[in-house]
């Protein structure tokens, strides 16, 4: 597992630097199909986790409503951020400083071909990170991502992680969202995902302390590296190196 920190990088920079991974993981596949056939060797395929931060972003998922976007164009101009509408499954969401945003680009052959059991295993690296801080978080049933009182009848449910992938030919992208120093307020101007009797939170308001996300991706990678039976690989990569685009600048109603 290749982990590529790619600190604050723009949002529509980074989805199509995925697209570019998950392409060329879906070449090398059908190659190694080839080379099967004709009695080679296949070549190993690789499994990539991007780790990064985006400047203040709405993404809609493909399953989404419009209308839980609560801002027209001027009002995200007003809070600084912007609006895309991508190929994950799920509803809307929010990406900002402070959020640790991670984007496996999985072969999922190289792991466990179901999606259920992908999510499951992201939800608890997510759930053993949270209690390294002595916090308990959990799941609520049908609802994809790590809550707090996640318990049937709590008073209080809080979502501090939400999920949303993509997979093709068992090639995964996109990925989950920890709140860790988020600025929440930016949640007050959609439905997150599509969810409207629940709240959202984050590390820091539950500590009562910010927290550095460094030292949160230092605890969250044992955890991912365990349940996934993988070796990490840990390198830096500039956002320079992530494909140019204009477009987080504009918006895509």
């Amino acid at each position: 597992m290749q982990v590529q920190k790619l600190g604050l990088a723009a949002y529509e920079a980074t989805w199509a630097y995925q697209e570019k991974l998950l392409a060329e993981t879906l070449a090398l596949k059908v190659a190694n199909r080839h080379a099967t056939e004709a009695g080679q060797a296949p070549q190993p395929t690789p499994n990539t986790l991007l780790l990064c931060e985006h400047p203040p972003v709405y993404t809609l998922g493909k399953s989404g409503k419009p209308e839980h976007l609560l801002l027209d164009e001027a009002g995200l101009a007003a809070h600084g951020a912007t609006f895309h509408r991508i190929n994950r499954g799920g509803d809307i969401t929010y990406h900002g400083p402070g959020q640790l945003v991670g984007y496996p680009i999985f072969d999922l052959d190289n792991f466990v071909t179901d999606i259920h059991r992908y999510l499951r295993l992201l939800e608890e690296a997510i759930i053993l990170t949270l209690a390294d801080y002595g916090l308990q978080a959990g799941r609520i049933a049908g609802l994809t991502g790590v809550w707090f009182d996640f318990e049937e009848g709590a008073p209080n449910p809080r979502k501090i992680c939400a999920m949303g992938v993509k997979c093709s030919r068992w090639v995964t992208m996109h990925g989950f969202a920890l709140n860790v120093n988020t600025d929440l307020s930016y949640f007050g101007h959609i439905v997150p995902c599509g969810i409207t009797d629940k709240a959202v939170t984050s590390l820091q308001q539950e500590l009562g302390r910010p927290v550095p996300l460094a030292e949160v991706e230092s605890r969250l990678l044992p955890h991912l590296a365990r349940l996934f039976a993988a070796e990490l690989l840990e390198s830096s990569t500039s956002t320079t190196l992530l494909p140019s685009s204009s477009a987080d600048a504009g918006l895509s109603l």
